[in-house]
């Protein structure tokens, strides 16, 4: 009971004495007010870009294990043949071994790709044409520019349809739109039900050597075996080679990050024990999720600094008040000794005027703080996530301040010698 008392007196008495020096002590608060805010400030945008990046890599497919069909090396004995029949390559049996037996894989999505001149009108490019299943945009997370992907019931009825990536888009129909044009890839038409949105390439997904490709077309997967087979005809100088390719590439779509590398080396066994030869890759884009960790370590870091600088402008601010305060008061201080006050009943009165200082100066950062990552949503269209933990530390670290550099002039105030301090004028 002696102890709340002695308390709330010195509450009061620090109190009425910060009320003395009203534009000072608000001067003195505004240094912890945006110390405060501007760490819950930063932490939001720093977390709201961290995620931006997140959602970003994952949409490249960073959650993915791709499998792509690699030609083996030409055996030099069979140079001299005009024509052969090469086979290679990814099967239906490995797609199918993928979704029954693999363990964390969501969804494995088949991929073949066809060699055909891509023609409208005068008009024609070298495309990248893709047979594919209608799950691949969920899989890729590419998204749809303009109309629609392939459906299901684009694969059951074996529909003539054609989805154009952007560029091939604006080669064939630079002054008209492309949606229910029809098109010519080979021998067949197809009709445009949609285009798709710009793509950031992943490493690796260059076209092989000689290939000047311009962009993608997607058509269903059951539409080009039934129009195009599995033999795949290249011309060369003075001969030309047929190749017999089942899948060019296998995208597994794995339910957890974390079970990323598990699904990728069960995949290179399989293959391994299927294949007598290497005419496969795995590619696993994890590179891309460590790279986002670094860009986040660095992103604390930096935000972490910042904020700690922030924070140690106004507990110093703090501390040069309190001890000019110290000074201004000094007979103020002999006077209470002399009367009887120890030295615990000064460090306590103005340690609690600092503490006073910081802790208002932290709630009203706390306020200002949660009310920035709004303003800036709203008018520079950033994305900011406020964590429940960032008021609380910001708040936190503002009253350790407060106490830190509250200590050094309080104990200077207790350390006076009353009577040099009644001298004092």
């Amino acid at each position: 009971m002696v102890v709340a008392n002695t308390l709330a007196r010195s509450l009061r008495l620090g109190v009425s004495s910060l009320l003395l020096h009203k534009l000072r002590s608000l001067l003195t608060t505004l240094g912890v007010l945006f110390g405060t805010s501007s760490v819950i400030a930063m932490l939001a945008i720093g977390e709201g870009a961290s995620y931006e990046a997140q959602r970003q890599i994952k949409l490249l497919g960073s959650q993915n294990v791709i499998l792509r069909s690699v030609k083996p090396p030409e055996d030099p004995n069979q140079g001299n043949q005009r024509s052969r029949v090469l086979t290679y390559g990814l099967t239906d049996m490995d797609h199918s071994r993928i979704v029954r037996t693999f363990p964390g894989v969501s969804r494995a999505v088949p991929i073949r790709e066809i060699n055909k001149d891509v023609r409208y009108l005068d008009r024609g490019t070298n495309a990248r044409i893709r047979a594919t299943r209608p799950d691949y945009v969920d899989v890729t997370g590419r998204l749809i520019w303009e109309g629609r992907f392939l459906t299901p019931e684009d694969e059951r009825s074996l529909n003539n349809v054609c989805v154009l990536g952007t560029e091939v888009a604006r080669k064939l129909f630079p002054l008209e739109p492309a949606l229910g044009k029809r098109v010519k890839l080979g021998g067949d038409y197809f009709t445009v039900v949609g285009t798709m949105a710009p793509r950031v390439p992943l490493s690796g997904d260059s076209p092989g050597a000689g290939r000047d490709v311009t962009g993608e077309i997607f058509i269903p997967f059951e539409t080009a075996r039934k129009w195009y087979g599995l033999l795949q005809v290249k011309m060369r100088a003075g001969s030309f080679d047929m190749e017999e390719v089942e899948l060019h590439e296998i995208i597994v779509e794995v339910d957890r990050p974390e079970n990323v590398p598990m699904v990728a080396q069960a995949a290179r066994e399989m293959l391994g024990r299927n294949h007598n030869k290497l005419d496969y890759e795995v590619v696993v884009p994890l590179e891309l999720l460590a790279r986002a960790r670094e860009t986040k370590r660095i992103f604390n870091i930096v935000l972490g600094s910042i904020a700690g600088i922030s924070l140690l402008v106004g507990g110093i601010g703090i501390m040069n008040v309190m001890l000019a305060t110290v000074t201004e008061r000094t007979r103020e201080i002999g006077i209470r000794r002399a009367l009887g006050a120890k030295r615990r009943h000064i460090v306590t009165q103005f340690l609690v005027e600092t503490v006073v200082l910081s802790v208002g100066g932290g709630l009203l950062g706390v306020a200002l703080g949660l009310a920035i990552p709004l303003v800036v949503e709203q008018f520079a269209s950033l994305k900011t996530i406020v964590t429940p933990s960032a008021p609380l530390l910001a708040f936190g670290i503002s009253a350790v301040i407060g106490i830190v550099f509250g200590l050094y002039p309080a104990w200077r105030a207790a350390g006076m010698d009353p009577v040099e301090a009644l001298r004092h004028e």
